[in-house]
């Protein structure tokens, strides 16, 4: 079974592979994040996805700021 740091980073990288597709740079997504009212540097954000720590509902409202059709709330 994966350890914790492997879960982390599976975790960043699913992020980061969806930033990527997106074609979202993480200035772009500190915009978008703002947009729907998450005040988040750009440091902190590089910073969360380099360690792979984040919380999960940061990590949905990364989904959902750049529109992915990974994330399905209802």
């Amino acid at each position: 079974m994966p350890t914790q740091t492997e879960w982390e980073k599976q975790a960043a990288n699913l992020l980061k592979a969806e930033l990527k597709r997106k074609g979202v740079t993480y200035a772009q997504l500190v915009e978008r994040l703002a947009g729907i009212g998450i005040s988040e540097k750009e440091v902190n954000v590089a910073n969360k996805l380099s360690r792979g720590k984040f919380s999960a509902a940061f990590m949905l409202q990364c989904l959902s700021a750049v529109g992915s059709s990974q994330l399905h709330l209802d």
